[in-house]
């Protein structure tokens, strides 16, 4: 099989991965299905908690484990953990099912982190193409933006046909096939376990490679905590977009068409991201700067209108995101792949919790539109440091970072 093949196969599994892994009809349904067994508000947040806790605790050793083993049998572990986890929520709906199938979705999530962009960016680089991780990475997660999507528009046909029980076992069947499919990931890495007289097991000598290359190299660390900020502060946010929807006057049904807005300039986001890595450091920052006045802006316009604005700050954010991601691979030079990125998913992580946290205080003293234009601050701090900090420079620097490297056929991914 060329090269080029064996990107074209690579960037097909990854995209039904990414749409199946995100096909889950109980998206839209789960809190009713927890407030329709009788849980309570409390309750219902006590079991986010639990959900945020297991990733956060399991994230950077399931990616100590990924560079150990095999990430390839990692992508087929974890949506057979969440469905585990789906199929108690169907069977059993009860507060110890809901909890326990919480942290198989947590278990599963940190599974994958790591795993997944590690297996991606060492395929590509394989074969000559890790320039192109951004535009692949970028069209996965447009993928799974798209299912998410259809998740909204299924979910209500499908529980109006058969219940709870009928979303959950699609659910539950999206995830097996995202399994099934995880299979034909090519990976042909070597695992690197611990020698046989080491006195540690191989997936800790993998986590202290991993906490040390982002603890000694600046460049690596600094690319972790850009994809924190970047990631965390949107992806927390976005979950208070229906309320400010709501705020604008408009009637609930209206709700969604305006969310739909946001979703489409995601997808656009995911798609750019070609274009998006000429961006240089310059280019970068203003991009950022932009894409915070644009989410201040439409949010303190109070109107439907300022949905406009919003979209495009999706956008831009969803580029940014994946450029943060291409960057961080792009100087990760250890084997620990998977164990840095995972360090990268679990900043992102208690950087969400603490943005959850700061936009409740904002939003309860100030209203929603406030809080999302006190979200978007730390965006303009970001785009300023890296102004003051990286004059020249790419965005997404290549590996290995020649100028002179003769070019990649674009027909990869």
């Amino acid at each position: 099989m060329t090269h080029t093949a064996t990107g074209r196969r690579l960037s097909a599994i990854l995209y039904g991965y990414a749409f199946l892994t995100d096909l889950v009809l109980l998206y839209p349904v789960y809190a009713l299905l927890f407030a329709d067994s009788g849980l309570s508000v409390g309750q219902i947040s006590v079991l986010f908690v639990i959900w945020s806790s297991t990733g956060i605790a399991l994230e950077v050793p399931a990616g100590a484990w990924a560079d150990a083993t095999s990430r390839r049998r990692m992508l087929c572990l974890a949506p057979l953990c969440t469905a585990a986890g789906f199929a108690l929520w169907t069977l059993v709906p009860s507060y110890p099912a809901f909890a326990i199938g919480f942290v198989c979705w947590g278990a599963g999530g940190a599974l994958t982190s790591g795993a997944l962009e590690a297996l991606v960016f060492d395929e590509l680089d394989r074969v000559g193409a890790a320039d192109r991780y951004a535009r692949v990475i970028g069209r996965a997660r447009t993928a799974g933006t798209v299912a998410v999507l259809g998740s909204i528009l299924l979910a209500g046909p499908v529980l109006g046909f058969g219940g709870y029980l009928a979303v959950g076992l699609a659910s539950v069947a999206a995830c097996l096939l995202a399994a099934a499919v995880a299979a034909g990931f090519p990976e042909h890495r070597r695992p690197t376990p611990a020698p046989a007289d080491a006195d540690e097991p191989g997936w800790w000598q993998g986590l202290r490679a991993g906490v040390g290359e982002a603890r000694r190299d600046r460049r690596v660390r600094a690319a972790v905590l850009l994809v924190a900020v970047v990631t965390a502060i949107w992806g927390a946010v976005e979950e208070y977009t229906p309320l400010l929807a709501r705020d604008t006057g408009v009637v609930s049904t209206t709700v969604p068409l305006l969310l739909l807005m946001l979703a489409a300039g995601q997808v656009a986001g995911g798609l750019l991201a070609p274009f998006g890595q000429r961006l240089r450091t310059r280019g970068y920052a203003v991009l950022l700067a932009a894409s915070a006045v644009a989410l201040a802006g439409g949010a303190l316009l109070r109107h439907p209108a300022g949905f406009a604005l919003l979209a495009g700050a999706a956008c831009g954010l969803q580029l940014a995101a994946v450029l943060a991601d291409a960057r961080l691979q792009a100087r990760i030079t250890g084997a620990a792949r998977a164990t840095v990125t995972s360090l990268a998913g679990m900043a992102t992580d208690l950087a969400t919790i603490a943005v959850y946290v700061g936009f409740g205080v904002v939003a309860t003293a100030n209203g929603n539109a406030v809080a999302f234009a006190v979200a978007a601050l730390p965006y303009l701090l970001v785009a300023g440091l890296l102004l003051v900090g990286g004059r020249s420079g790419g965005a997404v620097p290549a590996r290995p970072a020649d100028p002179a490297a003769p070019p990649v056929t674009p027909s990869v991914g």
